[in-house]
């Protein structure tokens, strides 16, 4: 089942969306873990998670990697992961962390417009 679709259909939505945000959190992890690596930008040994939400709040897309890996990357592995459930996307909301030709030009081949949110 669909519990992301379901959700949005009871608050009054349609169930796919058309307006995502996608950002990225790192944080720290066991000591132990095998898989963590550092974030220079947020001083933080650990993970990133990469969140794709809609309007409502609500998870269309995650993806775990290390934390190391570059926001810009992780979204868009994040979006690839989960373009089967984002196919009626037409605007993706991102801050100044996903700038770049290259990125832009990933995202406008999967959805319709992309926002940059400056802070």
């Amino acid at each position: 089942k669909n519990v992301v679709g379901e959700a949005r259909i009871s608050n009054g939505r349609k169930e796919q969306t058309s307006f995502i945000m996608i950002d990225s959190q790192s944080v720290k992890n066991t000591d132990t873990a095998r898989d963590k690596r550092y974030d220079a930008g947020k001083k933080v040994s650990g993970i990133k998670r990469h969140i794709i939400v809609d309007t409502e709040g609500l998870p269309h897309g995650t993806l775990v990697t290390t934390a190391d890996k570059i926001d810009r990357q992780g979204a868009l592995d994040t979006i690839t992961l989960h373009k089967d459930s984002l196919q009626n996307v037409e605007v993706v909301l991102v801050d100044g962390g996903y700038t770049g030709e290259r990125f832009s030009l990933a995202v406008n081949n999967l959805v319709v417009f992309q926002k940059v949110c400056w802070r």
